[in-house]
């Protein structure tokens, strides 16, 4: 069946890898799995569509734990190596009042140092679609195997995460001139359009602006509590949010993008793409951590309450 970014495939069939941090998120309560890639590739999974994860961990509890809640989700880990020089990477998240997350992240870690083998070149260019993120380029190590990833993929999604002080706006562009589809937050749309040089105020002009610019003909800007707009070749979609008690944002945006393009990849309907995924990053707010366990029944249901 034909869909908006895979044709010819049934959903059983598509193969997404995902590039970048594994992690453990530490919440005055305790730990939980993060890391904006992995948290893709697990819902993906969830959802029906074969993700495989390419990061590292350190050889030590913190990352065989990971590798077990990996194995438990059906990720498959196949490109996931274990570096027996670095630790396994943590986070420290601090919540405001209303949910919102900021993170402490620790440098050098495992996923800071992800060589390239054949191993992970001949996933990515078996894959349908590779996902990556801002934050993997923050060390020389990784950014030179995402360069190389970035060439082999056959389409290649670029989810923005500014992460002060882990990114550089001239990298940022570079990698966003190099993507297929890019999705980022509203502030994050602002902050690189007016760096780029846009004159506009507008979400919606600075949105045409990047595309304009970076030649990207796939773009997705998320607003939070209000929603998101996806636009598909210079067409819009809107969609205005979903009232929810917000626990943590935590992984929200995440579980959003993994949404998006598990309908994206199997289907023909951009609107129901962003209602679906605004949905699915409504439900992770409201729910302690950024991977909790959803079913298709469950998203239908918050949709369409009886």
């Amino acid at each position: 069946m034909n869909s908006v970014l895979v044709n010819h495939k049934a959903k059983a069939d598509i193969n997404i890898s995902c590039f970048g941090e594994v992690l453990w998120d530490c919440f005055p309560d305790g730990k939980r799995v993060g890391g904006a890639p992995l948290n893709v590739c697990v819902r993906l999974n969830a959802l029906g569509i074969k993700g495989s994860m390419i990061s590292a961990v350190g050889d030590d509890q913190l990352g065989h734990e990971l590798l077990a809640f990996i194995d438990e989700r059906g990720v498959n880990r196949d490109c996931i190596a274990i570096n027996p020089l670095k630790s396994t990477s943590t986070v420290e998240v601090t919540l405001d009042k209303n949910g919102s997350a900021s993170y402490e992240i620790v440098a050098d870690t495992a996923w800071d140092n992800v060589a390239l083998t054949d191993t992970i070149i001949n996933q990515v260019k078996q894959a349908d679609v590779l996902v990556f993120g801002s934050l993997i380029g923050r060390s020389p190590v990784s950014l030179a195997t995402l360069t190389e990833l970035v060439n082999a993929a056959h389409f290649t999604v670029f989810d923005v995460n500014l992460r002060a002080p882990h990114y550089d706006i001239d990298s940022i562009v570079e990698l966003m001139n190099k993507a297929d589809f890019i999705k980022l937050n509203d502030d994050e749309l602002y902050e690189i359009a007016k760096a780029m040089g846009s004159p506009f105020n507008s979400l919606e002009q600075n949105v045409d602006y990047i595309a304009a610019q970076t030649h990207t003909e796939y773009l997705c800007v998320t607003k939070g509590s209000h929603g998101a707009l996806l636009s598909v070749k210079g067409q819009k979609f809107y969609n205005s949010g979903y009232l929810v008690n917000v626990v943590d944002t935590v992984g929200a945006g995440d579980s959003f993008l993994g949404s998006l393009l598990y309908q994206l990849c199997s289907d023909n309907n951009p609107q129901y793409a962003i209602n679906f995924a605004c949905a699915v990053g409504a439900m992770v707010a409201q729910s302690a951590g950024a991977t909790p366990l959803l079913t298709l029944e469950q998203i239908n249901a918050f949709m369409q309450p009886a």
